[in-house]
């Protein structure tokens, strides 16, 4: 029965899908609908906005957010889910907060926010970390390789800092196009 089947009576169901364009890297390999990167990285996304959007507030109604990577350079996750964020508030979709995301890894005896393809590709320990920073709880965290726990809390504030950052842009572009539309309208 397609969606109607799978509606919560109490909130709304959030649906999330990811792919990435077969020239989004430098590797040409043919991608599949559906491969497990691409599941994975949907299941995070669902996960991510799941802890921001107010479903509670939509009963028996779908949420659906669409990502396709035309580059993929770095940062992948974070681009999604600064991206989606700004595409869910241009919704008018009731969120907590907004959700901010940044890569962070431990490269050459440095913490490093925001790695750069060639930085991810070094092999090092990477962290992805999406953030609610109004009130500074995490929304997701991940980590891909093992990283010493005296380093943890470096690359992890490197992460909350440029989401932070992250943060302080995507209000100041949506406050603006909030006052350029009431302009319009006006």
């Amino acid at each position: 029965r397609g969606s109607r089947a799978r509606a919560l009576p109490d909130r709304a169901l959030v649906n999330c899908q990811y792919s990435s364009a077969t020239f989004s890297t430098g590797e040409r390999k043919r991608r599949p609908h559906g491969d497990r990167k691409s599941c994975e990285m949907g299941l995070q996304l669902r996960q991510t906005f799941e802890a921001a959007i107010l479903t509670q507030l939509h009963p028996r109604s779908q949420i659906d957010i669409y990502v396709q990577v035309l580059q993929a350079d770095g940062g992948t996750y974070a681009a999604c889910v600064n991206a989606a964020t700004l595409a869910v508030l241009d919704a008018g979709v009731p969120m907590r907060d907004f959700v901010c995301a940044c890569s962070a890894g431990f490269v050459d005896s440095t913490a490093l926010a925001d790695l750069s393809h060639v930085e991810e590709a070094a092999g090092g320990p990477q962290l992805a970390l999406a953030l609610l920073p109004a009130s500074g709880q995490i929304a997701l965290l991940e980590m891909d390789a093992r990283l010493h726990e005296d380093h943890l809390e470096s690359v992890l504030e490197a992460a909350a800092r440029a989401a932070r950052d992250v943060h302080t842009l995507l209000d100041r572009v949506v406050r603006q196009h909030v006052r350029e539309a009431s302009v319009l309208l006006g």
